[in-house]
């Protein structure tokens, strides 16, 4: 396994990020745990959660399997990098208001304190913001990670869906105050969603921030079956975008092809060759998901291989604003 820096911090991650979002929905508790353990067996030291992940109407549920699964032993949480995220609703009536989506100082505290008991540890790594709220201050929401971090409950704050606008902001704040600031942007990205390149990784990149993106496969469109529509899997379920890109993974397909490597191996290795990315979420349901995403790593796209990719898959043209103005 190979290792990146996260950010401008000094801790060190896997160049794979292993998203749990499936935990308890769509992946059951044994099957969980027997992919958490292939992952530590792998290196994979860095895992990804949120407390609203875990299904419909269960939202908690993936944490408290994770908290199982360190209860476990053997060293399982002290080797986990852990990330979770705040910003959903969990459905608490003691709450109130103040505890449907959105961020406040006072969320912040009561939902970091109810991962962290699901979770069964004292801290986590890495506490991100799941989406920007426009509606509180940095002030506040600086004044309250800080205290966080002081208390040892997180040790560095992430945002995730934030533009490049609101990355540039929250930056500058946090150096007004003398505080580290974020160390990551968790951002959808993949050969179909390229509008990040615009501002998103080129901020990120220049102040400092790692990007982790999600969907890196597009919710399954750029996997291996998406042409075939298998039972079961995601891409059986686009049949509608599949149709409509038809051609584009066709020759997505055929190239893969020409590489000797799966289409999802190649899409998650393009989305690990951009400078600005820490590690690529990937979320597999089953231990032959993970097992066949551990490849990735090998993979070392060069020039030609990208150039093939950008004709079948165009990007914006670059980073503002070059892409579109002289």
């Amino acid at each position: 396994m190979e290792y990146a820096y996260l950010g401008k911090s000094g801790l060190k991650v896997s160049r794979i990020c292993l998203g749990t979002m499936n935990f308890g929905d769509r992946t059951d508790e044994q099957e969980s745990f027997r992919i958490m353990d292939a992952a530590l067996d792998a290196g994979i030291n860095f895992f990804d959660t949120a407390n609203v992940y875990g299904g419909k109407d269960n939202a908690g549920r993936t944490e408290e399997i994770i908290g199982r699964w360190f209860k476990q032993g053997g060293g399982r949480r002290e080797k986990v990098v852990l990330a979770t995220k705040v910003y959903g609703g969990m459905g608490n009536d003691v709450d109130g208001p103040n505890g449907e989506r959105g961020l406040s100082a006072y969320k912040i505290r009561r939902h970091l304190e109810a991962s962290l008991q699901r979770l069964q540890t004292d801290h986590v790594e890495l506490y991100q913001m799941h989406h920007i709220d426009r509606n509180v201050s940095w002030d506040e929401l600086w004044g309250a990670f800080e205290v966080a971090v002081y208390q040892g409950k997180i040790g560095y704050v992430g945002s995730s869906n934030f533009a490049g606008w609101d990355i540039a902001v929250a930056q500058k704040e946090a150096e007004k105050r003398g505080f580290l600031g974020l160390v990551s942007e968790q951002h959808k990205y993949s050969l179909f969603t390229r509008q990040p390149e615009l501002e998103v990784l080129p901020a990120s990149e220049a102040l400092g921030l790692g990007v982790i993106p999600w969907s890196p496969l597009e919710g399954g469109l750029l996997g291996r079956n998406a042409l075939k529509k298998i039972e079961g899997s995601r891409s059986g379920g686009n049949a509608e975008r599949v149709e409509k890109h038809r051609a584009q993974l066709e020759q997505f397909e055929a190239f893969s092809a020409e590489l000797g490597e799966a289409q999802d191996t190649v899409a998650l290795a393009w989305v690990l060759a951009n400078p600005a990315v820490t590690a690529p979420i990937i979320g597999p349901r089953t231990l032959d998901q993970l097992e066949s995403a551990l490849r990735i790593v090998d993979v070392k796209l060069g020039e030609a291989e990208l150039k093939r990719l950008d004709e079948i898959f165009p990007g914006p043209g670059g980073a503002a604003p070059n892409a579109y103005a002289w």
